[in-house]
């Protein structure tokens, strides 16, 4: 399976398709609403992150702190949906490649990361200890006190992280637009025996 490392490079990404699975060596970065929200409305010489070189990780991390030391204890992925109204503007602003979450985006996504050549990727709910043992370290950390721990930007370094599927591509495809005309065309079925 293939290895994506960062820092990111535009073309590899750009190749990806729909059903493409792979694996994360490198740095990721969690953003969440606030998080999204908190970046669009600063400054650019305050924005402590260049989100272009990294994935963007849809997650709310357990973390404690041991010795002095950051220890995530889970990372699972949250809603992606819920950052919709922010993730199109996020995406042409900062040039933001990889995005991963779960259950998929909309068609303001869509559109922008086939203008940005960037990909959509579902990581399984569920799977929060197992991307926990992937990160071999917390980098740093942004906003914490101003966000909590939930919503702040944690820098991740990870070992082979994943796998991630590539559900939205920059080519227009979506996996969760095919299934939503699945599931219509079914119901339709259903109805039209009923």
């Amino acid at each position: 399976m293939k290895l994506i490392e960062t820092p990111i490079d535009p073309e590899e990404i750009e190749k990806l398709e729909v059903g493409d699975a792979f694996y994360i060596t490198g740095t990721i970065f969690t953003a969440r609403d606030a998080a999204h929200e908190k970046l669009l409305e600063i400054d650019d010489d305050e924005v402590p992150i260049d989100p272009s070189k990294y994935a963007m990780f849809h997650c709310g991390p357990a973390i404690t702190k041991e010795e002095g030391e950051w220890k995530v204890v889970s990372a699972g992925p949250t809603t992606s949906i819920r950052m919709e109204i922010f993730e199109d503007d996020f995406i042409e602003r900062f040039g933001t490649k990889i995005i991963i979450g779960k259950g998929g985006m909309a068609e303001r996504t869509l559109k922008a990361l086939g203008e940005n050549g960037a990909v959509y990727c579902q990581y399984t709910g569920g799977a929060g200890a197992l991307m926990a043992n992937a990160i071999k370290e917390v980098e740093d950390v942004h906003f914490l006190e101003e966000l909590g721990v939930p919503e702040a930007i944690w820098m991740f370094r990870v070992e082979e992280a994943g796998p991630f599927l590539v559900t939205m591509d920059s080519h227009g495809n979506s996996i969760h637009d095919d299934v939503d005309q699945e599931v219509s065309k079914n119901l339709e079925k259903v109805k039209a025996d009923l």
